[in-house]
């Protein structure tokens, strides 16, 4: 029988980094669809948003930011909780790693075995996964709404624009330049990960950043939307995706489908628009439980483990 391997454990291709700026204090670390980092270089310090999923890999961030500037690495921000955007933080040697309060939640209720369940879903994402130290990144401030730092005279904002990849996600604006650092609430031609998302709230998301009309942004995942007219492109792939995927799903929970036939039936309705972005068989399973639930009992994700992961997948795909 042919069954497909677990998660992305054949997924060994080694992307190709861009560093790029996009604004006089902002800048881009991306990889062709692997998670991606943006930098803020303030007047006196700097701030790294998502770490990088390992210290190692971290230090080919640090290395590109100081090509460009030798001024403290001061703040990291984590836009959400996932082990693939926060465990490379120690690396940074930052004063302050900023999280929204419900980020901070999210990784006491769940931050253990969600990182268990990471590394075990991609290896190749958690390069030298060794020296990632013991326990969780906590953060050693965390704010609800809107929190403003100052970088000398640059004001940077951190936004909670509503729920959609997490309930904890987290933007940064800086309103002067107009640019975006989203997180995993857009994706650029790389597949939203789902599986603890809020389906529903997450165009309403979407629309709360549009209306901040960012001139560029730096996705979760694909390369950095430089124009007003890429930002307005990645902003509607995203909120397609999600509202194609949900709508299958309920419809199928509606109609009295099992999770199986309403996975089947979503595939075929989602391969032929989005099947070529990435990570889009790594996601589906995932995104499809997590919809599945939403559309049925869970108002809430429940908790991945790394035995949630393998069962799932059994169901899905063995």
């Amino acid at each position: 029988m042919n069954t497909k391997a677990f998660a992305s454990h054949a997924d060994t291709e080694v992307k190709k980094v861009t560093f790029e700026q996009l604004s006089e204090h902002a800048w881009a670390y991306t990889a062709e669809g692997d998670p991606n980092t943006g930098i803020v270089i303030g007047d006196d310090a700097v701030m790294v948003i998502d770490t990088q999923a390992t210290p190692v890999m971290a230090q080919d961030v640090i290395r590109r930011i100081r090509e460009v500037t030798d001024k403290p690495i001061r703040y990291v921000t984590l836009s959400h909780y996932h082990a693939v955007r926060v465990l490379g933080a120690s690396a940074y040697g930052a004063e302050h790693i900023i999280a929204s309060q419900d980020t901070y939640d999210l990784i006491v209720e769940r931050g253990e075995q969600d990182k268990a369940s990471e590394i075990g879903r991609f290896p190749r994402l958690f390069q030298n996964v060794e020296s990632v130290p013991a326990g969780m990144t906590w953060p050693t401030i965390t704010f609800t709404g809107k929190m403003t730092l100052w970088l000398g005279k640059l004001e940077v904002q951190i936004l909670q624009l509503g729920r959609g990849h997490t309930k904890g996600d987290t933007v940064v604006w800086l309103p002067g330049e107009r640019t975006l650092f989203s997180g995993d609430l857009v994706e650029f031609d790389a597949t939203p990960y789902a599986g603890d998302a809020y389906f529903k709230d997450w165009p309403y998301t979407l629309d709360a950043i549009a209306a901040l009309k960012p001139a560029n942004l730096v996705p979760g995942r694909g390369a950095a939307l430089k124009t007003p007219e890429q930002v307005a492109a990645g902003l509607a792939g995203t909120r397609s995706f999600i509202q194609d995927l949900y709508q299958s799903i309920a419809a199928s929970a509606q109609a009295g489908k099992d999770l199986k036939q309403a996975y089947k039936e979503a595939y075929a309705a989602l391969q032929p628009k989005y099947g070529q972005w990435v990570i889009f068989d790594h996601c589906m399973p995932f995104d499809v439980t997590r919809a599945y639930d939403e559309a049925t009992q869970y108002p809430d994700p429940r908790i991945w483990t790394a035995e949630r992961d393998q069962a799932m997948w059994q169901a899905l795909e063995g």
